[in-house]
């Protein structure tokens, strides 16, 4: 059987219905970062269900866990994991998403699937549970279709894939570390570590490298004392002092980005919030401000090196206006890098121009990170791949950044599932001179 017969016979298996159902199925259960274990358990419990599967729910703690399943191969030949994340960026609850996410509540920001023809909408949609959906229904096809793999195919759908620290109220009470990869650090390392994997998340293209992240936290002084006062004692106002630092920090973003600039990967940086100030006492200054910033590094770079190479641009700044100003590290993953001759990387790129009918070209400038970092850090040769963003939601109006999170277009599901199941065929054929 060629490897096009092979893949037909899988794909006889699917339907845009089954994609469907299996989008609403995953969007309707919430599953924010900490609590993702009642969307694992019912993805477990559905693959249980599966003829030549072994399902599992691997708990993390009360609230949070991961889902795995495993079809075996026949024979000695490598293992391919099958990988997306569950955790949505936002909650899905006005409690957490008003006002930081968005000014109010939307139908897309809702834990619930709206089915518009092709187009499915509801939080996480598009990223991550419509990828999830894609690894779920690949893999069933997997297996229904009764292919004879020398290797074995893990599915894995994993907790706390979003860079994420813990919100209070979502998660287990007293758990700090439910974000940032705990999910696929804890499936690799904890019985489903594989030859080769293979990451579904946004973007219709093969990458074998993304940036890291650094988490800094700059601290500014200021003087607390009372607007009284303000004319008679010394005054020095830290929420305003941080508001120049924010937009010196902004600037120097562009910068940094095109100063480090390597391979498929432009680093970006944002100030993303701040923390200071008495709120229940506005007459008051207060002593001390926190701007919080993302910043984005390349597989040139480590998370101690980008520390201290924005320490010392923050200090020059604080001479500069006068001001302590300080930066402490509260986050990091490092970048990441498969070779592009790893046999994943070319099997995912002849798969995905098998599927396109087009010459595979990287996309170039990403600062975007996944657990693939993760994944590879575990010493898993890991390709990513996953489908583009709806260019227009159900009414034809423009797709910001959340409603590009949280729509999907069934057919480029169909695409993605396809280029995951000739994936696995070409990594297995290379192990076995036919498919039986």
């Amino acid at each position: 059987m060629s490897i096009d017969e092979a893949v037909a016979q899988v794909m006889g298996q699917v339907t845009g219905e089954d994609l469907r159902a299996a989008i609403t199925g995953v969007v309707d259960i919430a599953s924010p970062t900490g609590a993702e274990g009642e969307l694992a358990s019912w993805i477990a419990a559905r693959l249980a269900r599966t003829a030549r599967v072994e399902s599992h729910v691997q708990r993390i703690d009360g609230l949070q866990a991961n889902a795995a399943a495993v079809l075996r191969g026949s024979g000695n030949g490598p293992s391919t994991l099958l990988y997306a994340p569950l955790d949505t960026f936002t909650t899905g609850d006005p409690r957490w998403d008003v006002p930081g996410a968005a000014r109010r509540m939307r139908p897309d920001m809702l834990p619930r699937a709206q089915v518009h023809g092709d187009l499915v909408q509801g939080l996480g949609a598009g990223n991550p549970k419509g990828h999830a959906a894609c690894v779920l229904i690949a893999f069933e096809a997997l297996a229904a279709a009764g292919i004879d793999l020398a290797g074995d195919v893990v599915a894995g759908f994993g907790a706390g894939g979003m860079p994420a620290f813990a919100i209070e109220g979502a998660g287990t009470p007293g758990r700090a570390n439910t974000g940032h990869g705990v999910g696929a650090a804890f499936l690799a390392e904890r019985g489903f570590t594989t030859d080769h994997a293979v990451i579904a998340k946004p973007g219709w293209n093969v990458s074998h490298e993304e940036v890291g992240l650094v988490w800094l936290d700059v601290i500014v002084p200021g003087e607390h004392t009372y607007v009284g006062s303000r004319h008679r004692m010394p005054y020095r106002n830290a929420v305003a002092l941080s508001g120049v630092v924010a937009i010196r920090l902004e600037d120097w973003f562009e910068e940094y980005a095109a100063r480090h600039e390597h391979g498929t990967m432009r680093p970006q940086g944002v100030v993303s919030s701040i923390d200071g100030g008495l709120a229940h006492l506005a007459a008051s200054t207060p002593a001390t401000v926190r701007l919080r910033a993302d910043v984005r590094l390349t597989t040139r770079q480590t998370p101690a090196a980008v520390t201290r190479e924005v320490r010392a641009f923050v200090t020059a700044l604080g001479r500069e206006l006068g001001a302590d100003l300080r930066v402490e590290q509260i986050a990091a993953v490092p970048a990441s890098r498969t070779d592009p001759d790893a046999p994943v990387i070319r099997a995912a790129i002849e798969a995905w121009e098998a599927v396109a009918g087009v010459p595979h070209r990287p996309i170039m400038e990403n600062s975007g990170a996944t657990d693939a970092n993760i994944l590879r850090m575990r010493g898993i040769p890991t390709a990513r791949v996953g489908m583009p963003k709806a260019p227009e939601g159900p009414e034809g109006e423009s797709v910001d950044f959340t409603l590009g999170m949280n729509l999907v277009d069934v057919r480029e599901a169909h695409r993605l599932v396809e280029t995951l199941i000739r994936t696995v065929l070409l990594l297995d054929a290379r192990t076995l001179p036919t498919l039986n």
